[in-house]
């Protein structure tokens, strides 16, 4: 089974987070599901790297992350698949961005998290974010 290294930003602007909603793809199970945005982690690059240029590609933004960013690292085991998906807290200083790979996007308030349908990995993330 391929396994997959990722990052994902949770991304907060005045107590806000994004929540991208992924376009449709050739797995179901993920397919139109909302994530933090983020990618794959190319070879030679760090994670904090990774993240920054995943954030460049995707919404067009500079954001400053470091190690002290992180938040927590989850293992998912999809049907076709598995990832290791470490995730960074980052707040940005305007809620602007071009979305240039996902379908739709929302800013909702921690609370308001569960009501979206969320890819399976970034669950975890949201419960970890709800229990603050």
């Amino acid at each position: 089974m391929k396994r997959n290294e990722v990052v994902a930003a949770i991304i907060e602007y005045k107590g806000k987070i994004l929540c991208m909603q992924r376009k449709e793809g050739k797995y179901e199970y993920v397919s139109k599901k909302y994530e933090f945005p983020g990618g794959k982690i190319e070879l030679g690059e760090t994670r904090t790297q990774a993240l920054i240029r995943e954030i460049k590609e995707e919404l067009d933004i500079d954001i400053y992350v470091s190690e002290n960013n992180y938040y927590m690292s989850i293992n998912h085991v999809y049907p076709d698949f598995e990832i290791t998906m470490h995730s960074f807290y980052v707040k940005v200083e305007s809620p602007y961005f071009v979305m240039k790979e996902h379908l739709d996007y929302k800013w909702l308030d921690i609370k308001d998290l569960k009501s979206l349908d969320w890819a399976p990995a970034d669950e975890p993330i949201i419960e970890k974010l709800m229990s603050v």
